[in-house]
């Protein structure tokens, strides 16, 4: 499916040395049940199992996203705040995403929640809302470049209106 709303995705390379003991390890479960394809089923595993984690542990997160792609911003704006609530509880999950939930992103869920209400907040008009929402993304996560971006545009564009205004 085509989406002409952004999404943005960072990658922590780092992870990706958990996530391929986690493959190797399966593979090698196979090998020693003298599996005959153990690579092919040692790989499968490890999709199976990153699927079943991602959309059980993931599952606000994944639906706050699919909203956005359909433009449904006031439904998705609830699904991330699930999402934010579930990784504020569970912050283990979370920290550990890269092994947890087999997630290599650079971005905790957290953070990605929070920024994505925010901007969902921005398409739907409510600009103080998403300032609020950036900026309590940055008082937990001051280098987010996302939210930093976010707020100087915001702040750029009331200083054009301000001068309009003049």
């Amino acid at each position: 499916m085509s989406s002409k709303v952004p999404v943005f995705k960072q990658t922590a390379l780092i992870s990706s040395i958990p996530q391929l003991s986690v493959l190797a390890g399966l593979i090698l479960l196979f090998y020693f049940l003298k599996t005959e394809n153990y690579f092919i089923y040692g790989a499968v595993s490890y999709i199976f199992i990153s699927f079943c984690l991602r959309n059980i542990l993931a599952r606000h997160h994944r639906t706050g996203i699919r909203l956005v792609k359909q433009k449904n911003f006031k439904a998705a704006i609830q699904a991330f705040q699930n999402s934010v609530d579930f990784f504020t509880r569970n912050s283990w999950i979370d920290k550990f995403r890269y092994l947890t939930i087999l997630s290599s992103s650079a971005m905790c869920y957290r953070e990605m929640g929070l920024c994505n209400i925010a901007y969902c907040y921005s398409q739907i008009g409510e600009g103080e809302k998403a300032r609020e929402y950036y900026e309590k993304t940055l008082a937990d996560y001051p280098k987010n470049g996302l939210a930093i971006s976010a707020i100087n545009m915001m702040n750029s564009v009331e200083k054009q209106n301000v001068k309009n205004i003049e």
